[in-house]
């Protein structure tokens, strides 16, 4: 039985060492490229701006709803019932109000995401552009991006195609 089980392994491992040795793999990191183009720090700059704006209509929001409540609170136990219910029922509105804004400028479809995809997509095309590229002309078979879900343990500093893609980008403007 252990004599199968260390066949199995062995038949398992020897053509992935066999295949792996003639397998071409650079990576890069989409970070550190994105952080040195010019254009991506401006549109970042947009975003971080139009954010703040939307952050502080929200809290503007969320301080005038508060407000409210307190006075509510201070005042219900002497309101009429008519008076209370308006007073509940704008509560509830203004509540809604701020989660219809935070969903149209936050929410995945938001006006965020949007304006994300207008600014960083051509930004990032132009980028993946430059890995094919550069992946073409000196063959390799894969590149990953160091800065997204992937985590590399070790990467040879010599397959790094970072600055040789951010210098492709650069070019390309």
């Amino acid at each position: 039985m252990k004599k199968r089980v260390i066949y199995t392994f062995v038949l398992l491992t020897v053509p992935m060492f066999l295949f792996a040795q003639s397998v071409k793999i650079g990576y890069i990191n989409s970070d550190a490229i994105m952080d040195q183009l010019p254009e991506a720090q401006e549109a970042q700059r947009q975003l971080d701006e139009m954010v703040s704006d939307w952050q502080n209509e929200l809290s503007e929001m969320q301080r005038s709803w508060q407000r409210k409540f307190e006075e509510y609170d201070k005042m219900k136990l002497i309101m009429s019932d008519q008076r209370r219910a308006e007073a509940e029922r704008e509560l509830m509105d203004l509540d809604r109000q701020i989660a219809e804004f935070r969903d149209r400028k936050f929410g995945q479809d938001g006006e965020l995401f949007r304006f994300q995809e207008e600014l960083i997509r051509p930004i990032q095309d132009r980028i993946f552009l430059a890995i094919q590229e550069i992946a073409e002309e000196e063959e390799y078979d894969y590149v990953l991006d160091q800065s997204g879900d992937i985590l590399l343990m070790y990467a040879n500093e010599r397959y790094d195609l970072t600055q040789k893609v951010l210098q492709r980008v650069l070019e390309m403007q």
